[in-house]
């Protein structure tokens, strides 16, 4: 494993274990709350682990006992109409709204606390795992705003309008057992087991055709942000540089010799 030293300055730390990134939310004494410097900072990791070629797949997990308690909004009040939401072209939008969009998956390991961004980071990625003693709640309107991450069309996506309405218009908490019948959760474990198992999916991930996974997440990035018909006409644009793939070579290889496969992302 590789770390990047970290100070207490770093909202954000950055590990690699292989062809896995580490990311951690690094602001426990403030239930790791968003302020601007670590919305900055996460934005930079997930971008960081997009352009290196060698990660695979990437863990976000939080350090100390809760996930995040949502936005810092004393740090952020002033800072809201200042685009510090808004990301450029060349920047991951932790929350999948604006700038580049994301083509590796990411696997999330929450616990404890999980407000309002926290829900919206997981909505955006792909595999989620949750302790049993999480606590969730999207909570915007009882602070005088509404949810702008991304939760008003993902939450709504996931467990449908009846479901998902009595929570995005009250506030009102929910248990992991409750987060897993909305669907908004893919596994829920028990407290102080997320981090392995989530590792143990991303390390399954990484195992996978890396061209294969990509064309899987992109293709369902299409019908969730383009709908089903647009994305089942685009699908088989995916398929000549995959059949020619070294990839799908080994993998025929791998199956006649009865052997695991050794993809190599070519």
């Amino acid at each position: 494993m590789t770390t990047d030293s970290t100070t207490q300055d770093n909202r954000i730390t950055y590990d690699t274990d292989g062809t896995i990134c580490l990311i951690g939310l690094n602001r426990a004494n403030k239930r790791n709350a968003f302020d601007s410097h670590m919305i900055t900072q996460l934005s930079d990791a997930l971008t960081r682990y997009e352009d290196d070629e060698h990660l695979r797949c990437a863990l976000i997990f939080a350090h100390g006992d809760h996930f995040t308690a949502g936005l810092d909004l004393v740090e952020l009040q002033d800072k809201l109409n200042d685009g510090v939401f808004e990301f450029d072209d060349n920047q991951i939008d932790p929350w999948g709204i604006s700038g580049r969009l994301r083509t590796k998956p990411v696997v999330v390991a929450v616990k404890g606390t999980c407000f309002t961004v926290a829900i919206e980071l997981m909505l955006n990625c792909d595999v989620v795992i949750a302790s049993d003693n999480c606590n969730f709640a999207q909570m915007e309107v009882q602070r005088g705003i509404m949810p702008f991450g991304g939760a008003t069309v993902r939450f709504v996506a996931a467990a449908g309008w009846q479901k998902a309405m009595p929570y995005l218009l009250t506030g009102k908490a929910f248990d992991a057992q409750t987060a897993d019948r909305l669907n908004l959760v893919s596994e829920v474990v028990a407290n102080g087991t997320e981090y392995e198992r989530a590792l143990t999916l991303a390390q399954e991930i990484s195992k996978a055709a890396p061209l294969g996974v990509r064309g899987a997440l992109s293709s369902a990035q299409d019908a969730s942000r383009n709908g089903a018909a647009k994305a089942l006409a685009n699908i088989h644009s995916y398929l000549p540089p995959l059949f020619h793939s070294e990839d799908a070579k080994e993998g025929v290889m791998a199956m006649v010799e009865r052997r695991e496969a050794e993809f190599t992302g070519k």
